[in-house]
């Protein structure tokens, strides 16, 4: 009833407004008595993935808290895991405003956010400034005045900086609001840049003698011969772990509905769908090669199932996290 009412108010204010708004009131009543607002005490349901202890298969996905200010209080929330990013190199301000949209009709967001962040040396400093002794994941990209064959030195910058202070570290090479970056999902520059984050991340677990997992995250807007070809590039590289979706650039069923033809990525209940059966796919090609966390419309316990048995092993909220609040945690987590 709480969520509901706040939700009312938040929705009658621009959605980018809206979000930021929320960070800043997440981020003064973290690690204070206000934040028994949003806490919720959860048993725990421990599952273990890419060598990682998660307190709960449920995490928040990147792109909610960009800069890692909130980390204490999606922890209270209960999530299983956090992902902050993206975060690039340096700060950028990403795309002209407007850039966020609601969907109201279809439980869906269009964002064309474009990796605006503070930049990687702030999100660390962030991420150490936590309390949360949980599982992180940092998402790194690249920054988008950086040529798309350059990208891959973007990617190692933030690796390198990243790598002792993540759980794990997400490679975001499939948002479709930095031109040319989806590009980088295909054929040679696919198996250029893993090969070097590989060997980058080697080096790293030596120097700070520990492995941290690195998974990559795709689009859902691939067909059945990207997804085998895409596979086989993460098997041969030996890739810990693929995160699958990002958003969506498919209008179908949202057609016709305010905001629906605003350029973006397109998350929550209309990308649902899409997102499991490539979940599927992967996991057929995969074959248990690596784990798949799966996120896009996960808004119920139903749908965190459906990702389940299609083959994730963890799930991410995102959408329908600002649909439905911290409810939609406990009882993904009580029932799934």
């Amino acid at each position: 009833m709480l969520y509901r009412l706040a939700r009312e108010a938040f929705f009658k204010l621009d959605a980018e407004k809206a979000h930021d708004l929320a960070i800043n009131n997440f981020k003064r009543t973290q690690n204070t008595p206000l934040e028994m607002v949003y806490r919720q005490n959860l048993r725990k349901r421990p599952v273990e993935v890419m060598g990682i202890t998660f307190d709960n298969p449920v995490g928040l996905a990147a792109g909610l808290d960009k800069n890692g200010e909130c980390i204490d209080a999606f922890a209270a929330m209960g999530f299983g895991f956090v992902e902050v990013g993206t975060v690039t190199p340096r700060a950028q301000d990403g795309n002209p405003k407007p850039r966020l949209f609601r969907i109201k009709e279809a439980e869906g967001i269009i964002n064309r956010m474009g990796f605006n962040n503070h930049g990687v040396d702030q999100l660390v400093q962030n991420v150490k400034a936590a309390k949360y002794q949980g599982v992180i994941g940092i998402n790194i990209g690249k920054n988008f005045d950086t040529p798309v064959e350059q990208g891959k030195d973007d990617y190692l910058i933030c690796m390198d900086k990243v790598y002792d202070h993540a759980s794990y570290i997400a490679v975001n090479i499939s948002s479709p609001n930095t031109p040319g970056l989806r590009t980088l999902q295909y054929g040679e520059a696919l198996d250029d840049l893993l090969k070097d984050l590989k060997d980058r991340q080697l080096k790293l677990a030596e120097k700070y003698n520990k492995y941290v997992p690195l998974t990559v995250k795709i689009a859902p807007d691939l067909s059945v011969e990207e997804i085998v070809q895409i596979s086989d590039c993460f098997i041969r590289h030996q890739i810990d772990g693929v995160i699958a979706t990002n958003t969506t650039l498919e209008r179908g069923m949202v057609k016709g509905m305010p905001h629906a033809g605003e350029a973006g990525g397109l998350s929550g209940r209309p990308v649902q769908t899409l997102s499991t059966e490539v979940i599927r796919m992967l996991n057929k090609e995969l074959n248990g090669a690596m784990p798949i966390i799966g996120v896009g419309g996960i808004d119920s316990v139903i749908a965190a199932k459906e990702k389940m048995q299609a083959g994730a092993k963890l799930v991410q909220v995102y959408s329908g996290f600002i649909y439905h609040g911290p409810g939609l945690i406990k009882n993904i987590v009580e029932n799934y």
